[in-house]
């Protein structure tokens, strides 16, 4: 098939200049939800219609399968179409999405497509209890003979339930010549792409209709209250199919997927945690309140305490990290290792059973195995223009209160004194200590504050 998605709308109820179809919805915008559903149906060719907000939504989506019309000015949705019908295969049927529909599924699309065949002209339709503002599915016996837009209903036509989703499937050459026959003869002055239903009763094709698997597939976004709504439709579908896997969540409502997150057997997850990117999680993995995970890959077994941020970092297995863990891109710690309270790494390579515990900050480092980092230890690995490695081999301790002025070496089995700081190679099996003498002044007294007169 052809598919036609209309992407042109300026979204004025979303009070913003970025194009409706740009807002997100589950971590990527709307227009993406429809290309990634779009293209699971393999079509002949994607063709996308755009104009409010210029050339930013084609510069966002620039990819090979995509070709771009342009609507301006912007005059309806047959208009709409219409810009896109001279690129069309007429030997194949037509699709036609909305940018601001994100949430229809392939299973539904696939069940439109084959009540249409290469003949009919196929609708998907839906009935609500609250029809307002929709084009009413006119119908005579079975049979539907039109659409009537809301604004140009009598009102016995806005007693009917049933209503236009817009979403549509027609053969392509037929759908050309209706196109070509529009008027914009009605209350908004534009060419409608719901008067084809007309046209293709007066021409003998026989116009079909299918339901969605769910009511929320069809619901558009034009505002950002809808936006917000559809947001916990998303989610909650996905914290449905999390729990169906396995997983336990401590709260479904309290869950945001923002990307893909994959998980093992027996995942636990507790309120309000956070997922954007690609994120996965290990068997056995028990992430805790207020997480939020980034790009990231989780352990088996490994446990995240609360408040700990994983941004573009790998944990091992049977890991312990946080509570307020702060693990940035670059960051793979190996198994049975342990980040504890505020400790912030970067870029930093850590073997099997070593630990930082408490207030720490290690970037630009690679740490061997079984290395004990004290409170309050620092690499200084930035010298104002370019950063340096730190390398702390097997079995070394460091520490409290240590700072490590990059580059460095810290030698296997070796240990730095509390209050080190290090500027050149600490040697393997040795105690290295840097620190001023300590002194007592028997003759100081601690100044007193002074009373007024």
């Amino acid at each position: 098939m052809n598919i036609v998605v209309l992407a042109a709308g300026m979204g004025k109820r979303m009070n913003s200049d970025l194009p409706k179809v740009m807002h997100r919805l589950g971590g990527k915008p709307l227009l993406a939800h429809v290309l990634d559903c779009a293209r699971s149906l393999m079509p002949n060719g994607i063709f996308i219609v755009y104009g409010h907000g210029g050339e930013q939504v084609p510069e966002a989506f620039a990819a090979a399968d995509l070709k771009w019309a342009k609507q301006d000015p912007q005059l309806g949705t047959g208009h709409a179409v219409m810009q896109a019908a001279p690129m069309l295969d007429d030997s194949v049927p037509t699709l036609v999405l909305y940018g601001d529909v994100p949430l229809v599924s392939h299973e539904t699309l696939m069940r439109l497509q084959a009540k249409a065949g290469s003949a009919r002209l196929a609708l998907l339709t839906v009935e609500v209890d609250d029809p307002s503002g929709y084009g009413r599915i006119v119908r005579e016996g079975e049979r539907i003979v039109r659409i009537v837009e809301h604004k140009d209903a009598d009102d016995a036509t806005r007693k009917i339930r049933e209503i236009n989703t817009g979403i549509l499937v027609a053969p392509t050459g037929a759908l050309k010549r209706w196109l070509g026959a529009l008027s914009n003869d009605n209350a908004q002055r534009e060419y409608y792409l719901t008067d084809i239903i007309a046209a293709a009763v007066a021409d003998g094709v026989a116009v079909v209709s299918s339901r969605p698997l769910a009511e929320w597939e069809t619901r558009g976004v034009n505002s950002k209250v809808q936006l917000a709504e559809l947001e916990r439709v998303l989610q909650r579908n996905q914290a449905r199919q999390l729990m169906e896997a396995g997983v336990t969540l401590a709260d479904p409502a309290r869950l945001d997927i923002r990307g893909s997150l994959v998980c093992g057997r027996d995942v636990e997850i507790d309120i309000n945690c956070v997922f954007e990117g690609n994120v996965r999680l290990g068997d056995g993995v028990r992430i805790g309140a207020n997480c939020v995970l980034r790009n990231a890959q989780i352990g088996a077994g490994t446990e995240l305490l609360p408040f700990t941020h994983v941004d573009g970092a790998s944990v091992g297995a049977q890991a312990r990290i946080g509570p307020y863990a702060r693990l940035r891109p670059g960051t793979e710690l190996g198994d049975h290792t342990h980040v504890g309270n505020f400790v912030e790494m970067k870029n930093a390579k850590v073997a099997a059973q070593s630990k930082a515990n408490h207030l720490a900050y290690i970037g630009d480092a690679v740490i061997g195995q079984r290395v004990n980092i004290g409170a309050g230890t620092i690499t200084c690995n930035y010298d104002g223009v370019n950063k340096h490695q730190t390398v702390i081999e097997d079995d070394a301790f460091i520490g409290s209160d240590t700072q490590l002025v990059a580059p460095v070496r810290v030698g296997r089995g070796a240990t730095l004194g509390a209050g080190t700081t290090l500027t050149r190679d600490a040697p393997a099996d040795q105690l290295t200590v840097s620190r001023a003498k300590q002194l007592s002044i028997t003759s100081w007294k601690r100044p007193v504050k002074k009373t007024p007169s």
